[in-house]
């Protein structure tokens, strides 16, 4: 009795917490439309706090933050959506209206064809996607595989065959392309600059050399952290140590 009690308290708690998350959202809009972009961003924030995170609620908090030109926010926010939605034509769009904004201009380290191929295919998705589109074509596997057995004409037990080995194998890849973007994933940790001017020292403390200057905007990846100090690459391939105060992690969720 006490277990159905506290199911009931919790589906009934889902719900108007969906409902709940449902009105700020759309009243949200309403601010926006309005031009009343820091009401809007209030309750965006709301529903972050109680847990609900997708590609359109941090799609919708930049395009609030770029309203205001608040570069570092703006690019924050169009990079977490992307994150959960990649190579979404819209998201890229915006981001990189946000990114005209920054000073920094850093140019990225030149990749061969091959490493550019890769990195277009298994981005393609993200793991989850792939990890879904594997399984689909494994439910197709065995569908196939079973009317391989129960069909009578040759033609279509010729069709069923090679459509169960043909979804089997393209599943397999799928899974193998799920496994590289989760290993890529964990292995990425980006961060974006929140500051709008932070020197970049060459060891984890105020008083070594000053070895380049980041501003606002700037996308980053963490390599290491000590104490209140983060390591950092930028997308030239240069290193080196800031304060951790003056980023904001993408994979915070």
């Amino acid at each position: 009795m006490r277990n159905t009690l506290l199911t009931i308290v919790f589906v009934l708690s889902a719900f108007f917490g969906k409902a709940q998350n449902s009105a700020l959202f759309n009243q949200a809009t309403e601010f926006y439309n309005k031009g009343e972009y820091t009401k809007a961003i209030g309750n965006y924030e709301k529903i972050l706090e109680n847990g609900e995170h997708s590609a359109e609620l941090y799609f919708n908090l930049g395009n609030c933050h770029y309203k205001l030109n608040a570069i570092g926010p703006s690019i924050l926010y169009y990079e977490k959506a992307l994150l959960l939605k990649p190579n979404d034509r819209e998201i890229l769009n915006n981001l990189g209206y946000a990114q005209n904004m920054r000073l920094d201009a850093v140019e990225e380290m030149p990749k061969t064809e091959i490493a550019q191929i890769y990195e277009a295919v298994v981005n393609f998705f993200s793991f989850d996607q792939w990890a879904n589109i594997a399984v689909a074509l494994m439910i197709v596997f065995v569908l196939a595989y079973l009317a391989y057995f129960f069909l009578r004409p040759a033609s279509q037990k010729r069709i069923a065959f090679i459509s169960s080995i043909f979804s089997l194998i393209l599943g397999v890849c799928c899974v193998l392309l799920a496994y590289l973007q989760y290993q890529e994933f964990n292995n990425d940790n980006p961060a974006i600059v929140f500051s709008p001017e932070v020197r970049i020292n060459s060891e984890p403390n105020n008083t070594s050399e000053a070895v380049f200057t980041l501003h606002e905007g700037t996308k980053v990846n963490v390599l290491d952290q000590l104490n209140e100090w983060k390591k950092i690459r930028i997308a030239d391939g240069q290193t080196g140590w800031i304060p951790a105060e003056d980023l904001r992690l993408l994979k915070d969720f």
